[in-house]
């Protein structure tokens, strides 16, 4: 994947897997040292399966053919994008085919091949303003509220730069940094722990799931209520009972329409 600036602000720029920011910094997949452009303007995510736009909280402006992007969207070939006074072009490459000694003619030195690694493992969000939202993790990310953040989540409940995630083998260490409303990996509020493919990372009230590519997720029984977090021994018992008592009105319902 890469942006094609049709005006010449910038060459071509090949998007790697994971983050890419753009902006005025030096740090920048794509430095555009322009008025009007912010040092991280717009974060672009490359993903297994596609590439999502981001605008963190106070950058931008940015545009999506047109349509003002204010948090994050998806991108498919050929969207026109306007960062500030620049506009860029998002291209998909095709991934080169393997060569092989049935194909002598492919030997081409001149050819560029571009071959995309899939990321290992990707947060999902399922909650808040991260609900539905992909983020592959290749390598350290901060994830917090400041734009300056890898992963910027708009939310008050988390502090500006919140938590520390890297990759390993089997999965991500996290570091709490010192948040002021607390890193909980399963509910349980650690400043150091291993999350591995299938467990929840929640930053107050805002949760992520780890995934690995192709990983498939255990379905959840469907009798099993749901588990609700702080209530007493007590309480429970008193939904238990509640809807136990429901299915018993269900069921005489639904005799006394049977006998009719």
């Amino acid at each position: 994947m890469k942006l094609v600036f049709p005006n010449g602000e910038h060459g071509q720029v090949l998007l790697n897997p994971g983050v890419n920011r753009i902006g005025s910094d030096a740090q920048s997949a794509a430095v555009l040292r322009l008025e009007g452009i912010l040092p991280v303007h717009c974060v672009i995510h490359l993903t297994s399966s596609g590439a999502n736009l981001q605008v963190p909280a106070g950058a931008g402006p940015v545009a999506v053919n047109g349509k003002p992007v204010t948090d994050i969207m998806g991108l498919r070939s050929g969207d026109l994008l306007s960062i500030g006074p620049v506009t860029a072009r998002y291209v998909v490459v095709e991934e080169a085919r393997a060569l092989s000694a049935a194909d002598p003619d492919e030997n081409n030195d001149n050819a560029t091949r571009v071959r995309l690694a899939l990321p290992k493992f990707l947060l999902r969000g399922v909650s808040g303003a991260v609900f539905g939202k992909v983020f592959p993790i290749t390598g350290p990310v901060v994830i917090g509220r400041a734009a300056e953040c890898d992963i910027s989540v708009p939310a008050d409940e988390m502090s500006r730069r919140h938590a520390l995630v890297k990759p390993t083998q089997e999965g991500l260490s996290v570091e709490d940094l010192d948040s002021a409303n607390g890193t909980y990996i399963n509910n349980k509020r650690v400043s150091q722990g291993f999350l591995k493919p299938g467990d929840e990372l929640r930053l107050d009230a805002v949760r992520f799931m780890l995934v690995s590519p192709g990983m498939e997720m255990p379905a959840a029984a469907p009798s099993a209520p749901a588990k609700v977090a702080g209530l007493t021994l007590g309480q429970k018992l008193q939904i238990w009972a509640l809807a136990l008592l429901t299915l018993s009105a269900l069921s005489v319902i639904i005799l006394l329409v049977l006998r009719r």
